[in-house]
């Protein structure tokens, strides 16, 4: 059994592109011939060493590499973490003889996508390279896109409308799905309502919209609705899509079914254009996203004036997280534009040694995180849900984890775009605690 897929399920008619990695001759030698037996597999170049693997890594830009972790010269792990910032549409594979934690940790954390212990097992090492190429391929459409010039359209539109708002975007993303991208972006949503602050969340999860699905909406139109006039698009007609949730929050609901989808993707440019053309007349714009990068949400990024970056304390999402700052890296977003929220998160007693701590997480991302909330009963959240409520509004008691960490979050993000608020500390926290209670129903 070869593990070949059936044809026509995996890889579209293209081939995959393989650079073999590994200081000994035999072993590059007896792994392409391996490969040689799979007709979507294509050997186009080895190399002996680490620094060898990074020249051909950048001249032949293969869709994977398997490198080898012991070799002269420069290892493979100081190779991979070098061909992850050169060519990030190169998926690496680290192969080792040691097959401990330790080892796949450091594979990991050096950008490695998987790993294979030698001698490789020939089922393995085909299913490997395939699932590798499959999940790596929104990494390389994006660069695609970008090479092609197919996105950013949005920078350069006119507003509509004859509001002068302050129109900060903040985008809500995560690489990595579960991490609570929509009950943050929510939270921040009415984290941020005070008295003559407007406040719009957009759902951009455009097969999966959750959005509505959380502040209990039943939305009759969607941003499916925007995407015919959205060369032409007049605030009138933007304000009769939206919905106005009962906090005085404006939502612009996501398809109410997947294969709306398609409808908006159609028009890669059209949510980035969308944003761009009614920021003015919003104070804040809370954009949830899906995990996929792909040209719509990278139009979204383009609009940014923040994104607000989730993740878990575990490797894996923070390993997925890294990546995602490398390409903004390569995009030439600066720095202090992404910002990173850690979301599920121990106490330093219960979940010593089982997840990572910020101080180490910050040190890997080389991000500050500015929001750190903890792990909570789910029956918190999942009664809010129910209630058709964010979770900052879901208790009078805005002490309770997560509801004070969440408003710490949006006071940090307030503060930060739109300066310190000119009335005592005290007063301010009783009048927007009392100003949400009776947004939310509450006396």
């Amino acid at each position: 059994m070869s593990g070949r897929p059936p044809r026509g399920q995996t890889n579209a008619s293209s081939e995959i592109t393989i650079v073999l990695v590994d200081d000994i001759p035999e072993t590059r030698e007896n792994i392409k011939k391996l490969l040689a037996f799979e007709t979507d597999f294509k050997v186009i170049g080895t190399a002996g060493t680490g620094r060898e693997g990074v020249d051909i890594a950048k001249d032949l830009k293969p869709d994977v590499m398997i490198m080898d972790i012991n070799m002269p010269d420069m290892d493979g792990l100081q190779a991979t973490n070098l061909i992850n910032k050169a060519v990030p549409t190169t998926a690496v594979i680290i192969m080792s003889v040691q097959d401990d934690a330790d080892y796949m940790r450091r594979a990991m954390l050096a950008g490695a996508r998987d790993f294979l212990t030698k001698p490789v097992d020939m089922d393995s090492l085909y299913n490997t390279i395939r699932t590798v190429y499959q999940n790596h391929e929104a990494i390389r459409r994006q660069y695609e896109a970008i090479e092609q010039g197919a996105i950013a359209k949005a920078l350069q539109v006119e507003q509509v409308g004859d509001e002068d708002r302050a129109g900060n975007i903040i985008v809500v993303y995560s690489p990595k799905g579960g991490v609570g991208t929509t009950t943050i972006a929510t939270s921040l949503a009415s984290g941020l309502m005070k008295e003559d602050v407007k406040v719009l969340v957009v759902d951009a999860d455009l097969q999966f919209a959750d959005v509505w699905t959380f502040l209990n909406l039943s939305p009759q139109t969607t941003v499916v609705d925007l995407i015919p006039d959205v060369d032409d698009l007049d605030v009138d007609l933007f304000e009769n899509i939206v919905t106005t949730h009962d906090s005085g929050i404006k939502v612009l609901a996501g398809p109410t079914r997947p294969e709306f989808a398609d409808e908006v993707k159609s028009r890669p440019d059209a949510l980035g254009m969308i944003l761009s053309k009614i920021a003015n007349n919003y104070d804040f714009i809370i954009v949830d996203t899906s995990c996929q990068i792909d040209e719509t949400l990278m139009g979204i990024f383009d609009t940014a004036t923040k994104v607000v970056l989730v993740a878990t304390p575990t490797l894996v999402a923070l390993k997925e997280l890294r990546f995602v700052l490398d390409l903004f890296d390569q995009l030439g977003y600066e720095p202090d534009r992404t910002l990173v929220a850690m979301n599920k998160a121990w106490d330093d007693k219960r979940g010593k040694g089982a997840t990572i701590s910020n101080e180490k997480a910050e040190g890997f991302l080389k991000r500050q995180i500015i929001g750190t909330i903890p792990m909570v009963d789910e029956r918190i959240i999942l009664s809010a849900i129910t209630r058709g409520v964010p979770i900052v509004g879901a208790d009078r008691d805005q002490n309770k984890p997560p509801i004070k960490q969440l408003l710490e979050l949006s006071e940090t993000l307030y503060t930060m775009l739109m300066g310190e608020e000119e009335e005592p500390e005290e007063e301010v926290a009783e009048k927007s605690g009392a100003s949400r209670f009776k947004l939310f129903g509450r006396s």
